[in-house]
């Protein structure tokens, strides 16, 4: 479903990402770890065309995403739930979640959305910024699902949330998974919330995969030490 191969990406001079490839498969979630400033963000942020790759080629169910804006990649079948959750905190919820719409939502993708996130159908009407840290982090997520997209892509969604809320995240990404078959890829630094949710995972060191493997063969003592080196 996502097959990204030889991908650089840098600012001016600096290059981040050094010739990555990874594909992930329909229904995987796939977890890319690694510490502050190795090219996380970068990496995911070059996936949905908000930084241009300098080469390669992403392929979202075999067509071409490199070269086309952020817009067009959202048509193609992505969506992006960035660091910091950015919703319009002057927006009430609902409309929040209608401001990531392609076109008309029916009745069924709301109710879809507020089956998994019930605490967002009790405060349709509430402005995003009165909502707490967890709460918007589950605003962004649904905001991003009314796209109906082939592919989640999910940077830091644990960073500043509660441990119960963190649970509820990963429930449901599992539980979006299941429901319509769509592949995610998610950074992330939380060791336990990888291993809770993730099929498959690679760190990230200095823009390059260093490590790679599926989540019942991890060593979870030897992806600390990556993470703490």
């Amino acid at each position: 479903m996502l097959e990204v191969t030889d991908l650089h990406v840098g600012y001016g001079q600096s290059e981040v990402i050094h010739s990555a490839n990874f594909s992930a498969k329909k229904g995987e979630i796939l977890a890319v770890m690694g510490r502050n400033g190795m090219g996380k963000t970068t990496l995911l942020k070059s996936l949905i065309g908000m930084i241009g790759a300098r080469a390669g080629s992403i392929k979202v169910d075999g067509q071409e995403m490199n070269g086309l804006p952020p817009h067009k990649r959202v048509r193609g079948g992505m969506a992006f739930v960035p660091q910091g959750r950015m919703i319009f905190s002057g927006m009430t919820v609902l409309e929040n979640l209608v401001s990531g719409a392609k076109g008309p939502v029916s009745k069924t993708t709301f109710d879809e959305i507020y089956g998994l996130f019930p605490v967002l159908a009790e405060m349709r009407n509430r402005k995003g910024g009165n909502l707490s840290g967890g709460q918007q982090q589950q605003l962004a997520i649904g905001r991003a699902l009314i796209t109906d997209p082939k592919v989640l892509i999910l940077d830091e969604p644990t960073e500043g949330i509660q441990p119960s809320i963190i649970k509820d995240i990963a429930r449901v990404l599992r539980q979006v998974r299941q429901m319509r078959d769509l592949t995610i890829v998610v950074t992330e630094q939380v060791v336990s919330f990888m291993m809770d949710v993730c099929d498959r995972m690679l760190v990230m060191d200095r823009g390059r995969f260093i490590h790679e493997d599926l989540r019942e063969n991890v060593d979870a003592e030897k992806v600390k030490m990556l993470l703490s080196v």
